[in-house]
């Protein structure tokens, strides 16, 4: 495909753009990643002169830790410019095509609320920028269900082709993310033992240590469900669960991932009080701080869950029998993204009863954040003599990235560097494709119908906590434990 020329930053004074989507770009710029004479037009509905804007972004990029680099600063500044205008209107958008005057390939990236998606994409139809060499770039979340999903979809899809649809979940621009697919399908030893025979089960926790805050109009909408499992937690859990696509090309990524998502069993009412946890916290402390309740900070009473755990399965061959457990909150004790395969025991010891509590079944654990980590325990022969026969212990093999790379003088990266790289040469390989949204929502539609139907409200939680009690109800009650 062919490469874009420049990028239009919808929602430029927002906090997206200011905390990813400009350093990201730099970074690029830094690294020498970005195209010669490539231009970034930054717009927003804030009147603002483009020198005012540079001063604003040369202060933003100042703070970071890695500092500003005057070199690359000079050359970035030239490329950056900034249009004040309502682009939801033609008028207003029109007024952005001076500065695409040079331009004959540029990408919209929308860093905006999704109400204001489609208004904008017609815009940019009406004023004659949307065309065949465009891409439009959207943030989650597309709807906050099937209907609503489609809805969007089929107008963006009036105005763009798919393959100019480019839908961000920002996970997929993780390290640790992409390296889960080097790890399953460039090492000969793992696929073998990536299926039911092998594998016990698979954990995928998501914990945040914030609350919403100022966030609950938002975040009201949408809960736990929405906004966490339906996009980030369902995209983990296809990486993991995906048969080998063909080759890397991005409809061979996407086709396995489809599948899983279609694969996942429906949920019932009887599903919703066995198989899923509601919660929402309450006053605790986090961190050693004081942390209000969610209800305190919305002002009123809500049946908003801040905190879900269910039990997904995938009904294939591959996976048949083995449950996936999904975690994910906010006030969390910690803040942690992980994964974790855990692999069935060994048939038989042959040990003897001296090390039977020493044996422990191997673990695969991928971690997101806050550290970048992959590791596998492996049982080891513990050093020294002991007169009851060899004792076992359990000892992690790692591949760090931040000992491995940073160490080293590395950086590491925003995951909206790889994903904007990947939009300018036009690769849609860890983007997300209008059918794997939509069955996403289908299968989030579903776990919300059996919520409705058996009347599960959020259960309580002390902010600092992991939650409920009945989440660790709901993975002992098949015999599991979580992997805190």
């Amino acid at each position: 495909m062919h490469q874009a020329d420049a990028i239009v930053l919808f929602g430029a004074t927002g906090d997206l753009a200011r905390r990813m989507l400009l350093p990201s770009l730099y970074f690029l710029d830094a690294d020498g990643f970005l195209p010669d004479g490539f231009r970034i037009v930054a717009t927003a509905r804030a009147e603002m002169t483009t020198e005012a804007f540079r001063a604003q972004a040369e202060k933003i990029l100042a703070d970071r830790p890695e500092g500003l680099d005057p070199q690359v600063w000079a050359r970035f500044s030239d490329r950056l410019a900034y249009v004040g205008a309502d682009a939801t209107t033609a008028e207003g958008a029109a007024l952005l095509r001076p500065a695409l005057e040079s331009c004959g390939a540029p990408f919209f990236f929308l860093a905006v609320s999704p109400s204001l998606f489609e208004k904008i994409c017609v815009a940019l139809a009406d004023a004659g920028l949307a065309t065949d060499q465009t891409r439009i770039v959207l943030e989650k979340p597309i709807g906050r269900d099937l209907e609503t999903s489609r809805h969007i979809n089929a107008a963006l899809g009036a105005i763009f082709d798919e393959d100019q649809i480019f839908r961000i979940d920002h996970y997929l621009g993780k390290e640790t993310v992409q390296n889960l697919i080097a790890l399953r399908f460039a090492n000969a030893f793992f696929e073998p033992l990536w299926n039911n025979l092998t594998i016990d089960h698979v954990q995928i926790t998501v914990a945040e240590t914030e609350g919403v805050g100022a966030r609950w109009p938002y975040y009201d909408e949408y809960g736990a469900l929405r906004d966490m499992l339906q996009n980030h937690m369902l995209q983990l859990l296809c990486l993991v669960a995906m048969e080998p696509p063909a080759d890397m090309e991005p409809d061979s990524v996407r086709n396995e991932k489809v599948k899983v998502l279609r694969s996942l069993r429906r949920f019932t009412r009887v599903d919703a009080g066995d198989k899923s946890v509601r919660g929402q916290y309450t006053p605790g402390v986090v961190a050693g701080a004081a942390a209000d309740g969610y209800e305190s900070e919305r002002g009123q009473k809500s049946g908003t869950e801040t905190f879900v755990a269910l039990r997904a399965d995938i009904d294939n061959w591959r996976w048949a029998g083995v449950p996936f457990f999904l975690r994910t909150g906010k006030r969390m004790p910690e803040k942690r993204t992980s994964v974790s395969i855990q692999f069935k025991p060994v048939p038989h010891s042959i040990f003897g009863q001296a090390s039977i509590h020493d044996m422990t079944p191997n673990r695969l654990v991928i971690d997101l954040q806050p550290d970048e980590d992959i590791s596998l325990t492996l049982m080891n022969k513990a050093p020294g003599l002991s007169s009851g026969g060899m004792r076992l212990q359990s000892l992690p093999l790692s591949l760090s990235l931040l000992s491995t790379y940073e160490g080293a003088g590395g950086r590491r990266r925003i995951a909206y560097e790889r994903l904007l790289l990947d939009v300018i040469q036009g690769d849609a390989t860890l983007f997300v494709r209008r059918d794997e949204v939509e069955e996403a929502w289908r299968w989030v539609d579903g776990v919300a119908d059996a919520w409705a139907e058996a009347r599960l409200e959020p259960k309580p939680y002390a902010a600092g906590s992991w939650g409920p009690s009945g989440a660790f109800a709901l993975i002992e009650r098949f015999g599991k434990a979580w992997s805190d």
